[in-house]
């Protein structure tokens, strides 16, 4: 993984609800996770977001054990995540914290019968999109998460841009939208996040998704730092 200013991930995530780092994957590394989405053996589960309601296009949520890179990967991102995790726990003035290891937080995860992998795979094709949401799939919900954009824009496809929206208290929704290059990752928030106003911090309301592309095929690699029930 290649060194990453966290101080700057920290502030972008206070201000904005989300960070980008750019090139967390290199071209070599985005094309070998693209392709394991024709491996079937790899997965637990493939949902066709059409069928739910959640959009157009798919997904594959990883089994354990899971590739030895994403592993890596997962364990190396969480510690400093947890420790803006942690603040922005302190800041809404919420009980319990998050330990420095993600080993520590998985057995919390597991013991509250989230056993199921989350790390995944996406796929989209054009005319595919993603509608806004939000990924909770239990009590125990890690604040932030990742995603690694894959594919090329512009090259390999056209289109399909990261959207946040931000629902603010008393106030109209505001919208961000991240753009991203081959191997860049976004990191954000998974369900809500500290805001200094003039009366104190309050908490907004995140959601995320994907706009409509319009050519070719976007892979994305997702990481979520707890597991489903």
């Amino acid at each position: 993984m290649k060194e990453v200013d966290w101080d700057a991930v920290a502030d972008q995530l206070d201000g904005f609800g989300c960070a980008v780092i750019p090139g967390l994957l290199s071209a070599d590394e985005c094309a070998w996770y693209a392709r394991l989405y024709d491996s079937p053996g790899l997965f637990r589960s493939r949902v066709v977001m059409e069928r739910h309601g959640f959009g157009r296009g798919e997904y594959q949520y990883f089994a354990y054990p899971l590739p030895g890179s994403l592993a890596w990967l997962r364990a190396h991102l969480y510690p400093p995540l947890a420790r803006i995790a942690n603040r922005w726990q302190a800041a809404l003035g919420l009980d319990g914290g998050f330990p420095a290891a993600h080993e520590d937080f998985l057995a919390r995860c597991h013991a509250a019968g989230q056993l199921r992998p989350t790390p995944l795979l996406l796929r989209y094709r054009e005319g595919d999109y993603n509608c806004l949401h939000q990924d909770l799939y239990g009590e125990q919900v890690f604040p932030l998460q990742v995603a690694v954009l894959l594919s090329r824009p512009g090259q390999d496809f056209e289109g399909g841009e990261f959207v946040l929206t931000e629902q603010r208290p008393r106030m109209q929704s505001r919208a961000e939208v991240v753009a991203l290059g081959q191997g860049d990752a976004v990191v954000f928030a998974v369900n809500q996040r500290p805001v200094q106003g003039t009366r104190g911090v309050y908490r907004v309301a995140m959601r995320h998704g994907v706009s409509r592309l319009k050519a070719g095929s976007r892979h994305t690699l997702g990481i979520i730092f707890h597991d489903a029930d």
